[in-house]
């Protein structure tokens, strides 16, 4: 039997969870995981991806006014800093016209890999920053050329002192025999992910 993970909650409802768990003492002291990764996502439908940003700019304003500081790092606008700090910007504008969608997100790919690039970057933008807890955003914006497992995976040795917080276009799924998946936009059943918790099933 397959279990399926996902919030059906109202955008009001999902706000006061999300707001009620992360001003917590036990989601910012990362008590209850045992010895995981202090990794959480929150799915949402994809198509509630506007709302859901002015949710989450909101969210950072609300856990500020209770002193819990919420640190974001949208993917996509990370990747775009990434490829002008490098130079090739222009490049990948130049060759885009000229080449097939496998090769272009070959190339992004290359000079986007998490390991050496991206998750480096990410870290920088840590050590530089005093936060209580980070959010991950943009991750329908960065597919297929970022993936949110190959993300998570990478950044276990980098964002595991403070919780982690992915805001997921898609579902989080559960299968005895398939283990678990970040299935992006409800349809992409190919990421196997299984360290991360659903926030929304977070108590406290």
């Amino acid at each position: 039997m397959q279990r399926t993970v996902r919030t059906m909650a109202a955008p009001k409802d999902r706000f006061d969870h999300l707001l009620k768990v992360i001003a917590s003492q036990r989601f910012l002291g990362k008590q209850g995981l045992g010895n995981e990764v202090p990794f959480f996502i929150c799915p949402y439908p994809a198509d509630e991806a506007v709302a859901m940003d002015a949710m989450r700019a909101s969210l950072v304003n609300q856990l500020g006014s209770r002193g819990v500081r919420a640190f974001e790092i949208n993917l996509y606008d990370l990747s775009i800093t990434l490829l002008h700090e490098r130079g090739i910007w222009d490049e990948v504008l130049a060759a885009e016209p000229g080449i097939t969608k496998d090769e272009l997100k070959e190339l992004l790919q290359g000079v986007l890999d998490p390991e050496t690039h991206l998750i480096p970057a990410i870290g920088a933008r840590l050590s530089s920053q005093e936060f209580d807890v980070l959010f991950l955003s943009g991750v329908g914006e960065v597919y297929p050329y970022i993936r949110s497992h190959n993300v998570l995976n990478n950044l276990q040795s980098t964002a595991k002192e403070k919780p982690t917080v992915m805001f997921f276009p898609g579902t989080y799924t559960h299968g005895l025999a398939t283990g678990a998946s970040l299935d992006l936009f409800g349809i992409l059943h190919d990421d196997k992910y299984y360290r991360a918790f659903n926030i929304m099933h977070y108590e406290i």
